[in-house]
């Protein structure tokens, strides 16, 4: 992962919630089953920051707004070009790997549950993605936001070579 991760305070922008999954876990004591909730969180902008959070806790609802709260300490500033990601991508974590390629305008999110969330999150409106690998939305999410992070736009790679912009675009 490249060192020019950007991140964001929470309380300087406005964000929406997008909550990927709920899972119920069980532990059984002699007492009988007790139910606690673990909940995944995307937050965005809708306008290129992005970042995800879990949660835990005994109610639906609490593990949601602990969720909300990890994932506003994780807002991350990822590319967008034109409403679109730079360049196609590949990223994994764990078992699940990534594919994000730019797509012409109008086409829309072309994405499965866990990267849709996060790529519409980012405020990224037409994309072509694919996952493949684990489904586990964790580590989706995670693979999704690594691919994100790894993107660079035009204008970074002419300031990383120290050349004009034009310059990288007519050779």
């Amino acid at each position: 992962m490249s060192n020019n991760i950007k991140r964001i305070k929470s309380s300087e922008i406005e964000l929406t919630e997008n909550v990927v999954g709920i899972q119920r876990v069980a532990k059984v004591t002699k007492g009988g089953r007790t139910f606690s909730f673990s909940a995944i969180v995307v937050v965005g902008n809708g306008n290129g920051i992005v970042g995800y959070g879990l949660g835990k806790a005994r109610e639906v609802t609490e593990a949601i707004a602990k969720g909300v709260n990890d994932a506003k300490k994780s807002l991350v500033q990822v590319p967008i070009n034109k409403g679109t990601v730079p360049h196609e991508q590949q990223a994994s974590y764990g078992g699940a790997k990534v594919l994000i390629k730019p797509a012409a305008p109008g086409t829309g999110v072309i994405a499965g549950g866990a990267m849709r969330a996060v790529l519409e999150e980012a405020g990224i409106k037409d994309v072509l993605a694919k996952s493949k690998g684990s489904s586990n939305p964790h580590n989706v999410v995670k693979a999704t936001i690594k691919a994100l992070l790894e993107m660079r736009d035009a204008y970074t790679v002419a300031k990383t070579r120290g050349i004009e912009l034009d310059k990288l675009y007519n050779g």
